[in-house]
């Protein structure tokens, strides 16, 4: 494990930090979807106790980001690739739903916060680099803003709690995509000036289209990602060529002796 995994947290926060740092690497992808989490050696590898990391997990947990199985433990949580297609089609038409209201009922002041949001996002050196556009929680994320901002309780409930953090996974990879991270920022700003315009049916296509673009990479990276017996055969070959190759040093001192 690397970077996200392996500074130290500080004392302060402490439970707090260990969900920030835990869900950061998840959404990276530094701990894969239906990877299993070992508690020892992550709280080795952070620096703390397993009592402030049982915690943390709890948490993360409830967030649906990580799951727990009788008898085998906990594993960052994965869905199947038609569960996540029907998810990203149903995100498509809820979003801008939301995004349409957000037009109509969004303060100016709201507006203006979401477009300087956007300014500290195109700061992000990944987005200028164009390797990934990743976006903190809830009120750091343009999509919650916008969500919020439609002030309809049950389409906030539905995108903001059911299965937001899961599909932050996935929005995450998409944008890792080479020329995904700009194009998706300049796909923000165009939806950020519909809503200036009060434009409810501009904004709601432009939302759509955003997330249609950003589906379609989606789908592309499950359809290139290896599956479970892609990874087990993949293995199992490198334990039979480790195998060969230890059969053949041996025989080889066999020869010499």
């Amino acid at each position: 494990m690397t970077e996200l995994l392996n500074r130290k947290v500080s004392a302060r926060s402490l439970v707090d930090t260990l969900v920030e740092r835990i869900e950061a690497a998840i959404i990276s992808g530094e701990l894969q979807p239906g990877s299993k989490v070992r508690e020892q050696t992550l709280a080795a590898s952070l620096g703390v106790s397993r009592g402030p990391l049982r915690e943390a997990i709890r948490r993360l947990e409830g967030r649906k980001l990580l799951e727990r199985t009788p008898n085998i433990g906990v594993r960052v949580a994965a869905i199947s690739p038609n569960d996540l297609y029907e998810v990203l089609q149903l995100r498509e038409v809820l979003e801008g739903l939301a995004c349409s209201l957000a037009a109509t009922n969004m303060t100016d002041e709201e507006l203006e916060a979401l477009s300087e949001l956007l300014d500290q996002h195109q700061q992000q050196r990944s987005v200028q680099e164009g390797t990934g556009y990743y976006q903190e929680s809830k009120d750091f994320d343009f999509h919650f803003r916008i969500v919020k901002g439609s002030r309809n309780a049950r389409l906030i409930h539905t995108l903001c709690e059911d299965l937001y953090y899961l599909l932050r996974v996935y929005r995450y990879k998409s944008s890792t995509k080479p020329g995904r991270a700009k194009q998706a920022l300049k796909e923000h700003k165009d939806i950020v000036a519909a809503l200036v315009r009060r434009d409810p049916e501009e904004a709601e296509r432009r939302m759509r289209l955003h997330i249609r673009n950003a589906r379609r990479y989606v789908e592309e990276q499950v359809l290139e990602a290896p599956t479970p017996k892609d990874v087990e055969r993949t293995a199992e070959a490198k334990s039979k060529v480790g195998s060969g190759r230890q059969l053949r040093e041996k025989a080889a001192l066999t020869e010499r002796r």
